[in-house]
């Protein structure tokens, strides 16, 4: 099985910034270890940009070959109707996380325009959240 884990802009900075909301480690470490659990299971890919159109370019590429998508589009998930339609547009199950709870933060963070169109939203278990979205992939 064949999963993308994509994040959008300021998750390069993870382990850096706001440690208090996001942890003090980075994606690339946990990544490392999410591949370490899931090996022989999933091959998992990582992709990470601050630009929205390169997000939207990668859920084409992958839209229609891999097996799921994770993703974590950090601000553009208040924002881009552009991505929304991406992931309505391709045929790949996508998860969409978000490493803190979205509804305990600024109002204006508890409007999601892309849940709508994904099989379902974490919000508020930390990384963790990108382990329990591989596990529902893999259940099917």
């Amino acid at each position: 099985m064949k999963i993308q884990i994509i994040n959008g802009p300021n998750l390069n900075l993870l382990g850096k910034r706001e440690p208090g909301i996001y942890g003090s480690k980075s994606f690339e470490t946990y990544f490392t270890e999410l591949q370490a659990k899931y090996t022989g299971t999933a091959e998992l890919a990582y992709y990470q940009s601050n630009v929205e159109g390169e997000l939207i370019n990668k859920l084409h590429e992958v839209g229609f070959s891999y097996d799921g998508i994770v993703i974590n589009m950090g601000a553009y998930t208040h924002t881009s109707v552009a991505i929304a339609d991406a992931i309505a547009g391709i045929k790949t199950p996508v998860i969409e996380v978000h490493i803190s709870n979205i509804y305990a933060r600024e109002e204006f963070r508890h409007i999601s325009l892309s849940g709508r169109n994904c099989r379902g939203v974490l919000t508020g278990f930390g990384l963790d959240g990108y382990r329990l979205a591989i596990e529902n992939l893999l259940a099917g």
